[in-house]
Parts: C-alpha cells; sequence; structure tokens
C-alpha cells in the first residue's frame, strides 16, 4: 500500500471520546462513517488496543497508547494511509506510561504532484487541580510541549499537535471566563504557556481561531451540569496547533455539534479541518 496521501484536501478530525466503548455505543460510527476523514485523532480512549482495533474497524492505520492506569487518559491516531514513522510519549520518561501522547508522520503528494512531510500528534494535556500534584504534573506537561513543537518543526516539513489540550487560551475561549479565572482550564499561568506556543518564542498557530475569527467560542466541550449544552455554555479547550505554513493551508473548521444534549456520543464535540497542501 502507498504511503502517501494523495487527496486534494486532507480532512483531520480531532475528539475527546469520554470513553471509546461508550462512544461507540452512543452513535460515533454514525458520524465517522460519513464524515470522509483521513486522519483521526482520538482522546481519553481508555480501552485497552483490541477493543480499539474492533470498534474502529478495517481500513484504518491504528497508532495507540494506553495509560498505565486503567480506565484514565489512553490516545490514538487512526489514518486511511499508512504513516511512515510513529512514536509514543513526549520526550520526558516522566510521562510514559500516561497515554498522552502519540505521534504519526505522513509523506503528503500535494495537488502539484509534489512531496512533503506531515507528523501529526494525538495529545491529552491534564484536567489539572489547583494545589494538588495534579497540576503540577500539567505544567511538567505543558513545559515537555514547550520543547517538543519546536522540534517537531524542525523535523518534517508541516507539523500539526491536536487534541484536548485542556486549557482555554482567551476569554473569548470559555462562554463564563470571569467565573473560572482561578480554576484549572484558565488560569494565567496556563493560558501563558498558549501565548508562548502561538507567539514568537514558539510561532505555531491556533487554527480553529484562525478560521473562526474573534468570536465566542465555537466551544468544543460543555459540562455535564445542569443545561450547559443547550445554552452553549461551553468551553473551547480542544485544538489544532500547526505550524504557519500547514496552518496557512487550513480554508475549513467545523465543530460537530450534536443537534441535541441526548444526542452526543461524547461530553466533547469532534473538531474537524480541512487542510489543502
Amino acid at each position: 500500500m502507498s504511503t502517501a496521501l494523495k487527496k486534494d484536501f486532507l480532512r483531520i478530525a480531532s475528539v475527546n471520546v469520554n470513553g471509546l466503548r461508550a462512544a461507540y455505543k452512543n452513535g460515533m460510527a454514525e458520524w465517522l462513517e460519513p464524515r470522509e476523514v483521513d486522519i483521526l485523532c482520538l482522546q481519553e480512549v481508555r480501552a485497552p488496543d483490541d477493543i480499539v482495533r474492533k470498534l474502529i474497524g478495517e481500513g484504518w492505520h491504528i497508532l495507540h497508547t494506553e495509560a498505565e492506569a486503567k480506565g484514565r487518559a489512553g490516545v490514538a491516531i487512526a489514518s486511511r494511509q499508512e504513516p511512515t514513522a510513529t512514536r509514543v510519549g513526549i520526550g520526558d520518561d516522566y510521562f510514559d506510561t500516561s497515554g498522552r501522547w502519540v505521534e504519526a508522520d505522513y509523506t503528503v503528494q500535494t495537488a502539484a504532484g509534489e512531496f512533503t512531510t506531515l507528523s501529526v500528534v494525538s495529545a491529552y494535556v491534564h484536567s489539572g487541580e489547583v494545589g494538588t500534584p495534579k497540576q503540577d504534573d500539567k505544567y511538567r506537561f505543558l513545559d515537555a510541549m514547550s520543547v517538543r513543537l519546536p522540534e517537531l518543526a524542525k523535523h518534517s516539513d508541516h507539523a500539526l499537535v491536536v487534541g484536548d489540550l485542556n486549557v482555554g487560551h482567551t476569554e473569548l475561549d470559555i462562554k463564563n471566563w470571569k467565573g473560572n479565572v482561578k480554576r484549572a482550564g484558565f488560569l494565567p499561568e496556563e493560558r501563558a504557556y498558549f501565548d508562548r506556543f502561538l507567539g514568537e518564542e514558539i510561532g505555531w498557530r491556533d487554527v480553529h481561531r484562525g478560521l473562526a475569527g474573534n468570536v465566542a467560542g465555537p466551544y468544543t466541550w460543555w459540562s455535564q451540569r445542569g443545561k450547559a449544552f443547550d445554552t452553549d455554555t461551553g468551553w473551547r479547550i480542544d485544538y489544532h496547533l500547526a505550524t504557519p505554513g500547514l496552518a496557512a493551508a487550513a480554508f475549513s473548521a467545523v465543530v460537530d455539534r450534536a443537534p441535541s444534549w441526548d444526542t452526543r456520543f461524547s461530553d466533547h464535540a469532534p473538531l474537524v479541518v480541512d487542510y489543502r497542501l
């Protein structure tokens, strides 16, 4: 099988499934089948490898890492074309068994017939909790991202980190931002990492924000409490972070928000972006 992706554009989707078995039970397959996704990145898979492969089914090349703690985390990349190389882990041995970071390299044939290289990461950043070791782990992971992003930019022509990064970068990313400035997910210290990722120092781009413009949201996660989904009281914490050339090639970003609370397959909605290289 050829390892070069040959479509006129690439459709890359990311979603925190909040448990893959539950997601498939609640209709994920019906969402995925007609969506014509080329590369599917999953977070909070929370399932053994054999179950992951059985549920996703044939026709996909699957890279998956489980968390050592059963029933926690787990990330995966499923692609229609075979990657040229894969890696597990962010580069800090402390997180090797955490099930939070996988990388896959692809060779992409452009519309002009040339070949370019693309690295894709499925990432799941810790949710954190102020004043606890969970928050310490979150900062350590974000530190590791600060190291790995520049390395990825040098490794391939284009690089993309997608997933549930568990930080709202700006006030536009959280409906009730004023009530969350002292909570994990919107702390100034967390947001400062994204200033670095997306600023001159590291120089990546927030693809979804770039295409959506300066509007509220569009949100990708809603609390299970109350009527957060019905009132769109959400958080935009699922991202496509890209190197500048790849970000410039993005022409469509869509949050596949379910039509109603009871038709969701996860508490997160998929973020689907199309790239034309």
